[in-house]
């Protein structure tokens, strides 16, 4: 059975990424045979099938690390076909075939049932963003995080992980602030919830002190560098700090001050490695008491899978908002 892919090629060292046409003896191995209905589009995505990062692994691979569907054929007995799964990060769209093709198939412990609560559109608008973004609320909260303690900062707010975990914040009690770059999204931004938007542009990173004014009970760090480092300086006595992202840097230029002094922790949010029961939970959560209120609307962009290539550059260029979901198929 032929099915239509995106597949991320390198030819004399450049990346090649166009739309062909496959059949399932192309597909990798594994136990799940899935039926692709939904994927998604994140930063890591564009990087990789623009080649503006060194993202993939093997070549040729189906870009896409996110991707929903129905099991078409298993060998595991957990699934069985008809089964509404869903699958992120692992080896997915990197080193194993991934969601932006019509057909995937998966090891089985890489995909999980389609919580209660979910369709298969919500899980890619969550997709590895809501997911990574429910990872650092339920870690923050294992780490005695609560809505009395004080304000939570998020920045990158406009994109997926930090949009997503506003709401999620917001929903949960939280006093949110979105740390942005982009004045004209404030609308945006409070409309997710956030109760006070904070312009990138009026901080100093010439003037981070080692220990600043106590401000924030919790936070959501999606840039690294400099933010990462006057969040750092911010934090409340016992604060958590959650590092997602380094959309602006993978250094930090810090000192143990506030982790000393002031008892802040600082975690470090991964959403590839996590075991599959942290993955179940996480989607609980997501499915529940987690939810985002816009799984569809300002905070959601649906395009169709003949749209993929154009897309791309938003991310690049730092333009995109929100979620950009891909319908695979009907």
């Amino acid at each position: 059975m032929g099915f239509k892919a995106y597949l991320i090629n390198q030819e004399e060292g450049k990346i090649v990424s166009q739309f062909v046409d496959m059949d399932e003896s192309q597909l990798d191995r594994g136990e799940a045979t899935i039926a692709v209905t939904h994927s998604s589009i994140n930063y890591k995505d564009a990087l990789a099938a623009t080649g503006a990062g060194r993202i993939i692994r093997r070549f040729p691979c189906v870009g896409g690390v996110d991707l929903a569907g129905r099991v078409t054929a298993s060998t595991d007995s957990r699934f069985k076909p008809g089964d509404e799964v869903l699958a992120t990060s692992y080896d997915i769209g990197v080193a194993h075939h991934g969601g932006y093709a019509e057909m995937a198939r998966l090891p089985a412990e890489w995909v999980l049932k389609l919580p209660a609560g979910l369709s298969l559109h919500d899980a890619m608008a969550l997709g590895t963003a809501g997911f990574t973004a429910g990872i650092a609320v339920v870690r923050m909260e294992h780490n005695g995080l609560a809505p009395h303690k004080g304000p939570v900062i998020v920045s990158g707010a406009t994109g997926g992980v930090g949009s997503i975990a506003i709401e999620i914040l917001v929903k949960r009690g939280y006093h949110v602030v979105a740390l942005t770059g982009k004045e004209a999204e404030t609308d945006y931004l409070k409309g997710l919830g956030a109760k006070e938007v904070l312009l990138r542009q009026s901080l100093d990173h010439a003037k981070i002190k080692p220990l600043g004014k106590e401000t924030w009970a919790g936070a959501v760090d999606n840039l690294g560098g400099d933010v990462l480092a006057w969040m750092a300086s911010t934090m409340q006595i016992g604060g958590t700090l959650a590092s997602v992202g380094l959309a602006a840097g993978f250094s930090l230029n810090t000192t143990v001050m506030p982790f000393i002094l002031r008892g802040v922790s600082l975690l470090g949010i991964d959403s590839v490695n996590r075991p599959m029961p942290q993955r179940e939970e996480v989607w609980r959560h997501l499915a529940t008491d987690m939810r985002p209120a816009h799984l569809s609307g300002a905070m959601i962009r649906d395009i169709a899978f003949a749209d993929l290539p154009a897309a791309f550059d938003d991310f690049i260029a730092g333009r995109a908002k929100g979620r950009v979901v891909v319908r695979i198929a009907h």
